[in-house]
This record gives structure tokens, C-alpha cells and sequence, in this order.
């Protein structure tokens, strides 16, 4: 009996691309909400942003296993460039956290207030977590940082993909 692994042909191999992006997206969502809601990691607001990609992708490879041929590959391609953008503002967090520059206006730093009252409310509406912070680290290795590794691996896997989906090979 031969034991080798088949990897998938024709239609099957043109839907697996789009279910690794759903899956990606759905395993990532899902662990930055288990690490808020049962892991007690509050997320600063590039946390959030960082979120926004993984829906845009799980939307766009529902779409995908929806379409064939070059539409699909093409769907995969705008996932692809999501996953670099998701990389890209993940890589910006890991700056902050490191120092390397400055975050946004949301990530806690306080503007030059006029009087008592305006500082006042300032410290009021500011988050309560700041994006310097680093909830949590594995080896070194922050939730950003990790964000950073997977978005690039995920951007190069399904542009990749999408070049031979949209080729027809």
C-alpha cells in the first residue's frame, strides 16, 4: 500500500490557495480574540489595525472559492498585497514598541494641551493601553512581531499562488 501524500490536482489544488487564506484568517482573528477575552491581553489600537487585514483577506478568499480561473487568481493576489499590508502595519508596531519612532496620535501620546481642562481631557480619552507596551513575548519576539513573520510568509505564499492561478498552470 503506497503512503505518499497526494497533493491536490486541478480544481481541488486552484481551491486550496483560497481556503489557506480563509483559515490564516480565521486561526490569526481568532487567537488575537482568545488573547483578549480569555487571556486578559487588552490590545492598543495598532492591535486592532492590525486585525482589519485578516478580515479583508477572509472576505476576499470566501470570494475566491466563489469565482474561477484568472478571477480567482486574482482575488488571491489582492489577499496576497493584504497580507503585505497587514505586515507592513504590524512592522510599524514593532517600531513603536522598540522605539524606533513614534506611533500614531491614538497610541497614547499626549498633544500639547492649552489649559488644565483640555489635559484633562486628553488623559481621559487616551487608551489605556499604550502601543509601547508589549503585552506579551515569546522568545524576544512580540505578538507584532510574530504578526510580521506570518504576514510575510502568507503574502509570498499567495502571490505566488495567485501568479500560477491567474497563468492557468
Amino acid at each position: 500500500m503506497d503512503r505518499t501524500l497526494d497533493l491536490p490536482h486541478g480544481a481541488d489544488r486552484a481551491r486550496a490557495l483560497p481556503l489557506l487564506i480563509v483559515a490564516a484568517g480565521v486561526i490569526a482573528l481568532g487567537t488575537a480574540l482568545a488573547s483578549q477575552y480569555w487571556g486578559g491581553l487588552r490590545p492598543c489600537v495598532l492591535c486592532i489595525y492590525q486585525r482589519w487585514p485578516y478580515g479583508i483577506a477572509i472576505a476576499l478568499g470566501l470570494a475566491a472559492l466563489a469565482l474561477r480561473g484568472p478571477a480567482r487568481g486574482w482575488l488571491v493576489a489582492a489577499a496576497g498585497l493584504v497580507f503585505l499590508a497587514g505586515g507592513g502595519i504590524a512592522l510599524f508596531h514593532v517600531g513603536v514598541e522598540q522605539g524606533w519612532w513614534q506611533g500614531t496620535t491614538q497610541c497614547g501620546a499626549l498633544a500639547r494641551a492649552d489649559s488644565i481642562e483640555a489635559l484633562r481631557a486628553q488623559i481621559m480619552a487616551a487608551p489605556l493601553v499604550r502601543c509601547t507596551d508589549v503585552a506579551w513575548s515569546f522568545a524576544g519576539i512580540s505578538m507584532a512581531g510574530f504578526n510580521v513573520i506570518a504576514s510575510a510568509i502568507l503574502a509570498v505564499v499567495t502571490l505566488t499562488g495567485a501568479r500560477r492561478l491567474v497563468r492557468g498552470a
